[in-house]
């Protein structure tokens, strides 16, 4: 059987994603590897499926190029609510339910296949320490360390070691690479599930903006600079309580395609 699929990508962060809305999509851990695979499938961070939702606009169930499904992803979020409007399910504002529940979207701006996409994460109000470093759950367990020269950081070797060596979550952790510079946080981070490092991140571009505002200034609105381009969060911060956490930046249409659903692509 083949299936329509769309490929997004927000802040080089890209996702296959599917209409699931008639469940043609029969979920299968090895099809949805071979579908992220970028050597024999489509290629992708991860695979998002829409599906119907009696109560909210649409849900959203997103899945590691590991084939399982993941936690909440902000890229990903940012990137359906694109899909959603071209699709025609929404307009410019949404409410989808995830696994995490309940997310508001917006789009401020469109302009051909880009656009500027803002959503709005849960709550923060617990924040862990571990030698000297950050432990924040934005949806997805973030471990964050603050460190220099990040360009020339090796991310992947340190990203595997923190990886698993923490245990604030039993399937590990996701970890994020900051530096502070002129004001901006330049973000990098190593995705579990992914097993490697990704042009940017979502839930981790917050985490990291929300450990710099409680480490230093208090500052309720960051830059955040990627290897895939730049995303803005904002929140408020009441004595370390986080709160309207907002996500902004593109969410870009790629392609579209067929694909026959076989088990060895």
């Amino acid at each position: 059987m083949k299936i329509d699929f769309h490929k997004y990508e927000g802040a080089g962060n890209d996702f296959i994603i599917i209409d699931n809305r008639n469940s043609e999509f029969d979920i299968s851990q090895k099809l949805i590897s071979n579908l992220c695979n970028r050597k024999f499938g489509i290629g992708a961070d991860g695979l998002i499926l829409l599906y119907f939702h009696e109560k909210y606009d649409f849900e959203m169930k997103y899945f590691n190029t590991n084939g399982k499904e993941g936690t909440m992803c902000g890229n990903g979020g940012r990137c359906i609510v694109a899909f959603a409007k071209r699709i025609g399910i929404i307009k410019n504002k949404t409410d989808f339910l995830t696994i995490d529940g309940k997310h508001s979207g917006e789009i401020i701006e469109n302009c051909n296949n880009t656009s500027i996409v803002k959503l709005l994460l849960n709550d923060v109000k617990n924040i862990k320490f571990h030698e000297g470093n950050y432990f924040i759950n934005t949806g997805s367990p973030h471990y964050i360390k603050f460190v220099d020269d990040i360009i020339n950081y090796n991310v992947i070797s340190e990203g595997k070691k923190l990886r698993h060596k923490t245990n604030f979550d039993k399937n590990g952790t996701n970890v994020d690479f900051v530096e502070i510079k002129n004001k901006k946080l330049y973000v990098r981070t190593y995705e579990r599930g992914v097993e490697n490092e990704t042009l940017s991140c979502g839930t981790g571009a917050t985490a990291s903006a929300i450990a710099a505002s409680f480490r230093n200034s208090g500052n309720e609105s960051f830059e955040i600079i990627t290897k895939g381009g730049n995303l803005k969060v904002s929140f408020k911060n009441n004595k370390n309580n986080f709160s309207n956490i907002w996500l902004e930046g593109p969410a870009t249409f790629v392609f579209k395609g067929k694909i026959d659903l076989i088990e060895d692509l």
